[in-house]
């Protein structure tokens, strides 16, 4: 990085204590991703495709850094988050759009949040996964209405975040790690086995979307984060955090079903049979401790994505966006109450409704990518700034890469989606 002033004074990098204190939104975004739905679609891909689809973890780490960066650097030299800067440069329309989609691919991410949580009620307690949820919905309702909402999120999901991690990589050692010579074959060779298109657009939609930078400026705020944040190395190691952490946790799952369940040729249709990643190391016990892993990811995720779908809809309609707002707490319940009704309308495995919301929330990126793109190409953004080409050129082709392989995954996918909930 050349040399960058701001206000007369020059940036330099901080140190490594404080970049510790100053990350925050990367865990909290980590734990958004990481829910039921990315442990479903990782355990899908491994079982289904065995290594297979390793390579899409490459492109995935590629796409993750450049969203955040992108978001961050549009976020701070704008002066505003990202949907209120879309509104700024493309008007209200564009912003109202943008914040339509982004709250509709959050509030399918809750369907699959609200499913997980009950299907983890259900191995840990042995009920229906429908009660579980429920008793755990009428929990995270009084956490809404606490203080300290941001600190109690940050904390519980760097929790949940080790404890995944730590669980995954010990079933790995239990079954002797990976085959080194298949799992090399998975990352160099790329292309879509038959019939992997849906699978995968739900993996990338988790793992790699938009919607985790746009929503980290918005969390920027509440970190009280600085222009010079950009250039001293905070938001950089941010991005770092979140995408590492989110490729460490859905990576380890990936290469557990492909070594457990795909050489047995098991489908993942049920919950107990994600209880089977974890049977290798925990043998009995596996069940209930992939019951707490889908309880705490769901209940963090739904804590964490559900405020997220609210700031991003009531940012499009300029609408209040604080995390403690009465707005975003009362948007937050209603949400909540229509997810829930979905989801118990929906008569199917609770493990297939989260496959497919976890598709259906591939809509964000095409949309608000697109005006993302624009705006790191325009002049007026970087101006007094080193012109950032690589970056600028990382968006593009991350942007086409999704919006490709979303539009032909959809074209396939959503008549299966509609047939599912009986609309077709």
């Amino acid at each position: 990085m050349g040399k960058v002033v701001i206000d007369g004074k020059e940036i330099k990098r901080v140190g490594f204590k404080e970049i510790v204190r100053r990350v925050g939104p990367g865990l909290i975004l980590t734990g958004v991703v990481i829910g039921p739905g990315n442990i479903t679609m990782s355990a899908m891909l491994g079982a289904n495709y065995g290594y297979d689809m390793l390579w899409l973890l490459l492109p995935i780490i590629f796409m993750g850094v450049t969203f955040m960066l992108v978001s961050y650097r549009l976020g701070m030299l704008s002066g505003m988050p990202i949907i209120h800067a879309i509104r700024y440069y493309y008007g209200k329309r564009a912003a109202q759009v943008v914040g339509t989609a982004m709250f509709l691919s959050c509030f399918f991410f809750t369907l699959g949040n609200i499913t997980g949580t009950g299907a983890g009620m259900e191995l840990i307690f042995d009920i229906n996964w429908k009660a579980g949820a429920l008793i755990m919905l009428a929990v995270l309702g009084y956490c809404y209405f606490s203080k300290g909402v941001y600190n109690k999120v940050e904390k519980g999901i760097l929790i949940c975040i080790i404890a995944m991690i730590l669980a995954f990589y010990a079933t790995l050692g239990a079954v002797g790690g990976p085959n080194w010579y298949e799992m090399g074959y998975g990352f160099t060779h790329w292309g879509f086995v038959a019939g992997s298109l849906a699978t995968a657009i739900g993996y990338i939609s988790t793992n790699a979307a938009v919607t985790a930078g746009v929503y980290g400026t918005y969390l920027g705020l509440e970190k009280k984060w600085k222009k010079e944040d950009l250039f001293n190395g905070i938001m950089f190691a941010d991005s770092l955090v979140h995408v590492i952490s989110v490729v460490l946790i859905s990576g380890a799952i990936v290469l557990v079903g492909a070594i457990v369940l795909h050489p047995q040729g098991l489908a993942i249709k049920q919950p107990a049979q994600l209880a089977e990643l974890l049977s290798p190391f925990m043998g009995h016990y596996a069940k209930y401790v992939m019951g707490i892993a889908l309880l705490g990811a769901g209940f963090s995720s739904l804590l964490g994505n559900t405020q997220r779908g609210m700031v991003l809809f009531n940012a499009g309609f300029n609408l209040p966006v604080g995390l403690e707002s009465k707005e975003i707490k009362i948007g937050c319940l209603v949400s909540l109450v229509l997810a829930t009704i979905i989801c118990f309308v929906y008569d199917g495995s609770p493990t297939r409704l989260i496959y497919i919301a976890n598709i259906a929330t591939a809509i964000a990126t095409p949309v608000a990518g697109f005006f993302m793109t624009r705006m790191i190409f325009r002049s007026d953004i970087n101006v007094g700034f080193v012109n950032p080409t690589l970056l600028k050129y990382s968006m593009l082709i991350s942007y086409l890469f999704v919006l490709v392989v979303t539009v032909f995954g959809l074209g396939k996918s959503v008549p299966l989606l509609l047939k599912s909930f009986g609309l077709s």
